[in-house]
Formats: structure tokens, C-alpha cells, sequence
């Protein structure tokens, strides 16, 4: 009988917290005395970042998200919402190799739910219908970061 190979351990990840390091929410049109027939646009920008802390195995997760709301039939902005959301993790057993994608993958998928939770109750509270988020695809959103750096790094420097 062949002996089995050593299993290698299990990734672990607990979520030790979360909170809004950073938030504002304006709303341009109740500042402006604007009425209530308008046709929202709305445009969402995310930006993820990650951060070992000082304790050891943990790290920090963040969804940086910007929302702007103007009105279809012309250009006035209606609100603007700016979250910095954190999320504080206990990981073990990831590859260093693997960390990278997983704070910024796995990580902002398990705070993202209560993110949206809170755009929809801002939005609300703020005098217009509850914004509900679309998922994200943070494989796709870290994809298209690593390919852009990838192109920036690889792009040809101007001559001094």
C-alpha cells in the first residue's frame, strides 16, 4: 500500500470586522431646489485595495465605490456618493503567491453584501429610491486591473 501524500493544510479566513473608513453623500439636486420628475443615470466606479496589517495574518480589504446619479434628459447631476468600505481578515494557509488575488477577490465578496446594504439605505435616507447594487465581478474587475498595469508597465516611455 502506497502511502498518501500529506494533505497540505486548510485556507482559513474569518472576517474580524468591518466598518466605513470613508463616506460622503451629496445631494446636488435638493441643493439646487430641483423637483422630482427626473430620469436617473446612474454611474458606479469601483476601486478595490489591500493591506497587510501589523498582527500577524491579518489584512485589511477595501471597495472604494463612487456613484454619481444625473439626470438622463440632461446633464444635472443629481447626487453623488463616495464609501470607502473596509474589511478586516484573519487568513491562514494561502500561498503568497495567491494572497494578492484572494484579498482582492475573495475578500471584497464576502463585505460586498453589506456594502450594497448600505449604498440602498444612503440613497434612501437621501431622498430618492433605495439604490440597489448589481453583484460586481471582482474576478473580472482584478483581471482587467493586472492586464492594465501589465500594458502601463509594458508601454513605450517618452524620450527625456
Amino acid at each position: 500500500m502506497a502511502e498518501e501524500a500529506p494533505q497540505p493544510p486548510q485556507a482559513q479566513m474569518r472576517v474580524l470586522g468591518q466598518f466605513i473608513r470613508d463616506m460622503s453623500f451629496e445631494n446636488i439636486m435638493a441643493q439646487k431646489g430641483g423637483g422630482a420628475d427626473v430620469q436617473p443615470d446612474v454611474e458606479v466606479q469601483v476601486n478595490l485595495d489591500a493591506k497587510k496589517r501589523s498582527a500577524d495574518h491579518q489584512y485589511e480589504s477595501s471597495i472604494k465605490l463612487n456613484v454619481t446619479s444625473k439626470d438622463k434628459g440632461g446633464d444635472t447631476t443629481l447626487f453623488v456618493l463616495e464609501v470607502d468600505y473596509v474589511g478586516i481578515f484573519h487568513i491562514e494557509n494561502i500561498p503568497d503567491d495567491q494572497i494578492h488575488p484572494f484579498l482582492l477577490i475573495e475578500c471584497p465578496r464576502m463585505i460586498f453584501p453589506f456594502l450594497r446594504r448600505i449604498v440602498s439605505d444612503i440613497t434612501r435616507d437621501g431622498g430618492f429610491p433605495p439604490l440597489n447594487l448589481e453583484n460586481i465581478d471582482f474576478v473580472s474587475l482584478y483581471r482587467n486591473e493586472i492586464a492594465r498595469r501589465q500594458a502601463a508597465e509594458g508601454a513605450p516611455k517618452a524620450d527625456a
